[in-house]
């Protein structure tokens, strides 16, 4: 069987390349794809390589990559000793862009009925997210801002509406992506570059807020960001940035007390226990019963739909036109 990947070949370089794909063996299932969503921020570094030497994305990539790691779709063919999954079941996993794989059992995730493959899709993203808003000192009742309105700071609204937040601030140029935000519940929106934020943040907030996230990956962020933060508060980076010898640290940390917390996917344990319950697969369980119950709502949050032989041109738009985009899918069924 051969499956087609999309492929970083090089700098800038997107290919779809078929390569084989083995039988599952043992505690393993071969799935195929429905749909996939890309990455935006992290599949953006990647490809444009907008990291510095000496950092982990440095020790990370590694041409030709495969990028992805949100899928959903459908087991066709199971190995022995696969428990309780069956050929048929619809399946979500944290696997590359690719139309078949072989994937350990463990590390599927079954697709409650009530959740569309593209909803079921966003799975890397929002247990990255969950992890991020589980880390940062959350009380009923915060003032929070978010910078930036991508992908995460779209997941960040809404799980810090549910946490009980007051008052929930987006800063962002892009019209469209605060819009997008105020429908998913942002109270206040500043169409504005952060820089240009800080004295209506303090306006309304009454002097700064209890937790602010820096969701851009922009290094030049951080320091725009930390005068937002209320004393005593906490920011919170959750967009990693290739270059992180570009963030600054301002007078404000030291004197007012400030604690910066940063969070990535490899923080949750590999499994739940006692002392750590809250693994992926506990997060992704909760993102999908959010999402059942319309709690959270990410399928109009999808602005871009390609089939797989068109992901040059996918990666053009978030390259060029990064703004007109949110959600952006690889439709695998075909037409």
């Amino acid at each position: 069987m051969q499956s087609r990947n999309i492929v970083f070949a090089g700098e800038n370089q997107v290919e779809v390349r078929e390569e084989p794909v083995r039988e599952p063996g043992p505690g393993e299932a071969l799935v195929q794809a429905h749909k996939t969503l890309i990455s935006t921020g992290t599949e953006g570094i990647i490809l444009s390589r907008l990291y510095e030497s000496g950092t982990h994305w440095d020790d990370w990539v590694r041409f030709p990559f495969t990028p992805g790691y949100s899928f959903a779709g459908r087991v066709i063919a199971v190995g022995s000793d696969v428990g309780e999954v069956r050929v048929g079941d619809r399946v979500a996993a944290r696997v590359n862009h690719r139309e078949f794989a072989v994937v350990k059992t463990a590390q599927l995730h079954p697709i409650p009925e009530k959740v569309s493959d593209e909803e079921a899709a966003w799975l890397g993203l929002a247990s990255i997210v969950q992890n991020g808003v589980r880390r940062a000192p959350h009380e009923m009742g915060d003032k929070v801002v978010v910078v930036g309105v991508g992908l995460l700071g779209q997941l960040v609204v809404q799980y810090v509406r549910l946490m009980g937040a007051r008052q929930i601030i987006v800063i962002d140029p892009a019209s469209k992506r605060v819009e997008m935000a105020c429908a998913h519940g942002a109270t206040d929106a500043l169409t504005m570059p952060v820089e240009a934020a800080r004295e209506k943040v303090l306006e309304l907030t009454g002097g700064g807020a209890d937790v602010v996230y820096d969701a851009t990956g922009n290094a030049a962020v951080l320091e725009n960001a930390l005068p937002l933060v209320r004393r005593l508060g906490c920011l919170l980076l959750l967009g990693d940035t290739g270059t992180p010898s570009r963030q600054r640290l301002t007078r404000d940390v030291v004197p007012r007390g400030l604690r910066i917390i940063g969070a990535h996917d490899n923080n949750p344990p590999a499994a739940t226990s006692e002392h750590a319950r809250w693994s992926h697969r506990e997060m992704i369980q909760l993102f999908f019963t959010y999402v059942m119950r319309g709690d959270m709502r990410v399928a109009d949050l999808v602005t871009h739909r390609y089939a797989p032989k068109d992901a040059p041109e996918a990666y053009r738009l978030l390259r060029e036109e990064r703004s007109e985009a949110m959600g952006v899918l690889f439709d695998w069924l075909p037409v």
